[in-house]
């Protein structure tokens, strides 16, 4: 009749996955009515509670002892605590149970112990963070794991660790990852790294986690995006520079940006890429009126005299004279103008700098003085400190007053040491000076009194001025250039190029701005894209080599300056490079300059062209009767010419390189005579002027030879060479006269092969007698055996020829003029156009004659056998004969049995009457392909 008794509270530990708590204090019930039988025994403790999952079980009823345990696995994940209710229960009356007591409620708080079963895990599968070069950061970014353990000992994450071995950087026990030095962006841009994690029980994270960590550049103001060398391949138009060009400003605000773009071309030629045909060629390409003299052309055998100046090797593009002081010219007397009125045009290229020394002495480019006696100057062009100075002397007329005669003009362009182009107009009295187009009138005139005329010759001279009087009774000997005893003073030190004088008008503004005009410069592409980007603008110098561009932000001069580009528009630049200089300004609101931004410098490389070789070919041997070398026209030696131009192409690794024919200009083909000069007296090689009309050609003969000029094609170029017209009127003495043809492009950049060719000349054998012609054969005729019957000497008196005899000779006959007709129709049928264009030229009579394989030989009958035969018979060799005056023989030799030289006038009628004949008409023959 007692309730049992218990604790009020226990405290229990239980750990997880495991069934066993340890109380505190121990389980035990107790009861007063012990040691009753079943009264006083514990029978059960119960727990009130349906989610508790435990349960308590009594281990000995006489001492009350019971246990607590886990009915069901416990997970501190889960759950990490339990309380609940707890009573004993007595055995009550007896056996069968009944009248429970129960005790009084106690209650119940269990711990559960985590156990340490999970790894961390980082709550990032990938990290990224980037640095600025050259700081040492605290903390560059923080990673973090976490475990899934219910109790701080094991869920905390005590300590990160970086796998990755020999790494610039370092992480603490919160995951902070700080770099140990200064990183360099130039040596590694970014770096990867391995981090794993350990919890407080020291269990590692099952996967490690990659870092990615970006080293930045520090943010410098400047361009990016730029490559320092752009190549240029010749041909290919315009080229942007510049196509992801962009301006780091670092996130400044901006007011405005200027950027200045300048090509640096001084070291190329003439100050850049410029056409470099000869001084005249320009000159009729730019439209200038024709008549100028070029006084230092290239050397040539008809402009000797500037073979010996010192030339600039360095310029394969540019014809460029350099005098050192000891360098000068004499200008031929026929070149020489002699014609300078009140209107005329000294042009020249000039390169030079300060004169050497304390005291400069007088530098002359050009000078037109006495050439023997006296030492006065005409007219001349020279420098003297740093200033330009042209004399004009004029001679006395029936004005006695002072004249303008000294005109100075003080310039940094003449002493700055860059080619500048310098045309000096004269309208006496007035002189102007065009300094690379820009006008500049003389800050000095200086009057003179005008000198005496006299018969004394004048010498021009390039380089120094002539000194044409003996000084102190001695005479000063020095060799010049041309290889003849002369005196020179006042001697040049720079370098020039294209002089010219222009007598009779000056030159324009135009013609000036073509002819210093660059053929390379900066350009901008797709102008009409840019409209709609900010307000950018462009501004060019007048030579393109200098580009300034402006806009409000940055953007739209992004954009601008990726359309910047270069352009070359000569067919075969000047190879090499081109410096390239950016400098740029940037406005902030309320500031002249807020930002610097550093100078760009790289270079264009224009690679090499496809260089053309230039192939003249035609036949190397002509042959001509003397009477064509005395008609009015002469012969044609260069009618077959052919001049064509090949250059090598490879298109890269799949195919090999090849040959591929190219069309361009040339500049000029000089047609030299070798051996002697020409004698005016006798011969002359020219063109007439209908032959250049519809080109842009000029010519210029002397005994020496032939120069045809101008910048055009090479099919005008033939057509002009082979109306060249070569003539003799008295040939009796010549057999042949040879001629050396040679061709340039690019004022002998590109020069042609030497075609040579030889004209000789056929003259009249002497008569010897013989019994039958085909005993002793002419020297231009080759023999043919035809089956001849042999006469005796006496066969003149017979009366009449055997008839075995008159039947062989007839048949004879009949088969060559058959023969002879079949192939003058043959020939002619093959060559009628050529024919038709050649009776176009030569309204005379006139015999084209090609050496060929063609060979006939004819047996002159003797006049006894003549008279032997019928009139039919005599009728066919008649026609025979005339055939015979246009055969043309193996070789190119031609048969003129028929015609009479100058010491054969008293021949027989006979010939003359043939030679009548032939000039009644004309036959043109190439008999390359027939053989008789």
């Amino acid at each position: 009749w007692h309730k049992p008794w218990i604790e009020a509270s226990y405290h229990g530990v239980i750990t997880e996955n495991m069934d066993t708590v340890l109380l505190d204090p121990p389980l035990v019930a107790l009861d007063k009515d012990a040691p009753v039988p079943y009264a006083g025994e514990i029978c059960a403790f119960k727990i009130n509670g349906d989610d508790a999952p435990f349960e308590a079980v009594v281990l000995n009823r006489t001492s009350g002892e019971g246990v607590l345990r886990a009915s069901s696995p416990v997970d501190c994940e889960n759950q990490k605590e339990y309380t609940f209710i707890i009573q004993a229960y007595d055995c009550g009356a007896g056996p069968s149970g009944a009248n429970w007591k129960k005790s009084h409620k106690a209650v119940v708080h269990i711990q559960v112990d985590d156990v340490n079963e999970f790894s961390p895990i980082f709550r990032e599968s990938l990290y990224k963070a980037s640095i600025t070069e050259g700081k040492i950061y605290d903390s560059i970014l923080q990673v973090e794991a976490w475990d899934q353990d219910c109790s701080p000992q094991y869920s905390q994450i005590c300590n990160y660790e970086i796998v990755t071995a020999g790494t610039p950087f370092a992480i603490d026990r919160n995951g902070n990852i700080r770099n140990t030095e200064r990183l360099s962006y130039d040596k590694q841009q970014s770096y990867k790294i391995m981090v794993t994690a350990f919890d407080c029980g020291q269990k590692r994270a099952k996967e490690d986690v990659v870092v990615h960590i970006e080293v930045k550049p520090v943010c410098k103001p400047g361009w990016q995006g730029w490559n320092k060398r752009v190549d240029y391949e010749p041909g290919t138009g315009s080229k942007q520079l510049f196509p992801k060009m962009h301006l780091e400003t670092c996130g400044g605000p901006l007011s405005g940006v200027k950027a200045m773009v300048e090509l640096q071309t001084n070291h190329i030629g003439k100050g850049c890429d410029r056409e470099t045909y000869s001084e005249k060629s320009l000159q009729k390409l730019c439209g200038a009126a024709s008549g100028s003299t070029d006084l230092l052309p290239a050397p040539s055998p008809s402009t000797n005299w500037t073979a010996a100046l010192l030339t600039d090797s360095g310029r394969d593009s540019d014809l460029i004279y350099r005098f050192d002081g000891r360098q000068a010219a004499n200008v031929p007397d026929h070149v020489v103008p002699q014609n300078l009125t009140d209107q005329f045009t000294i042009a020249t290229w000039m390169k030079h700098g300060p004169s050497p020394g304390l005291r400069a002495e007088k530098e002359t480019l050009l000078c037109s003085s006495d050439k023997t006696e006296m030492n006065r100057h005409h007219y001349s062009l020279y420098v003297h400190n740093c200033r330009l100075v042209f004399l004009l002397r004029r001679d006395f007329t029936q004005l006695d007053t002072f004249r303008p005669a000294e005109f100075h003009w003080k310039l940094e362009q003449i002493c700055d040491k860059e080619w500048h182009y310098y045309v000096i107009n004269v309208e006496f009295p007035a002189v102007t000076l065009f300094v690379d187009g820009v006008t500049y009138e003389p800050y000095l005139v200086t009057d003179d009194w005008p000198i005496h005329a006299s018969k004394i010759d004048t010498q021009l001279t390039v380089g120094a001025c002539w000194q044409g009087q003996y000084t102190n009774n001695t005479f000063s000997v020095t060799i010049c250039d041309a290889g003849t005893a002369a005196e020179f003073t006042q001697y040049f030190r720079g370098s020039l190029s294209g002089l010219t004088i222009r007598p009779g008008r000056i030159e324009t503004q135009k013609v000036i701005s073509c002819l210093q005009a660059c053929k390379e410069g900066l350009d901008i592409n797709s102008l009409e894209s840019l409209s709609f980007v900010g307000f950018s603008q462009f501004h060019f110098n007048p030579a393109q080599s200098v580009l300034v561009v402006e806009g409000e932000d940055v953007d739209s001069i992004n954009t601008a300056m990726t359309k910047v580009s270069y352009i070359n528009s000569r067919q075969f630049p000047t190879p090499g490079l081109r410096r390239l200089h950016i400098t740029t300004t940037v406005q902030c609101f309320g500031e002249d300059t807020c930002l610097s931004i550093p100078d760009i410098k790289a270079v264009v490389m224009v690679l090499p062209p496809s260089e053309p070789r230039i192939t003249i070919a035609g036949s190397n041997r002509l042959v001509r009767p003397a009477s064509d070398l005395r008609g009015p026209l002469g012969v044609a030696p260069f009618k077959e010419l052919h001049i064509t131009s090949t250059v090598m192409k490879g298109d890269g690794f799949a195919r090999r390189p090849g040959v591929m024919e190219v069309m361009h200009n040339l500049d000029y083909c000089d047609v030299l005579v070798i051996g002697e000069e020409l004698n005016p007296d006798r011969e002359s090689l020219e063109i007439h002027h209908s032959a250049l009309l519809g080109k842009h050609l000029d010519a210029t003969n002397s005994t020496s030879g032939i120069s045809i000029y101008g910048v055009d094609s090479m099919a005008h170029y033939e057509q002009a060479l082979r109306q060249v017209r070569y003539r003799n009127w008295r040939p009796a003495n010549l057999s042949e006269r040879r001629f050396r043809l040679t061709c340039s492009e690019l004022n002998g950049r590109y020069t042609s092969n030497e075609f040579n060719l030889e004209v000789s000349v056929l003259h009249h054998s002497a008569p010897v007698e013989h019994a039958n012609h085909m005993a002793v054969q002419s020297q231009y005729m080759r023999p043919i055996h035809h089956p001849l019957m042999m006469h005796s000497l006496n066969s003149h008196m017979s009366g009449s020829a055997p008839p075995a005899a008159t039947v062989v000779i007839v048949v004879c006959i009949a088969a060559l003029v058959v023969i002879v007709v079949i192939g003058v129709y043959r020939i002619h049928a093959t060559h009628q156009e050529g024919s038709r264009e050649d009776e176009d030229e030569v309204k005379d009579a006139e015999e084209e004659w090609d050496n060929s394989a063609l060979t006939i030989t004819v047996n002159p009958m003797e006049v006894t056998l003549k008279d032997a035969l019928g009139d039919e018979v005599r009728q066919e060799e008649h026609e025979e004969e005339e055939e015979e005056e246009e055969e043309e023989l193996v070789g190119g030799v031609t048969s003129a049995e028929s015609e009479n030289t100058d010491e054969e006038e008293d021949d027989d009628e006979g010939r003359e009457a043939a030679k009548e004949r032939k000039q009644k008409g004309k036959l043109g023959w190439d008999s390359s392909s027939i053989t008789y």
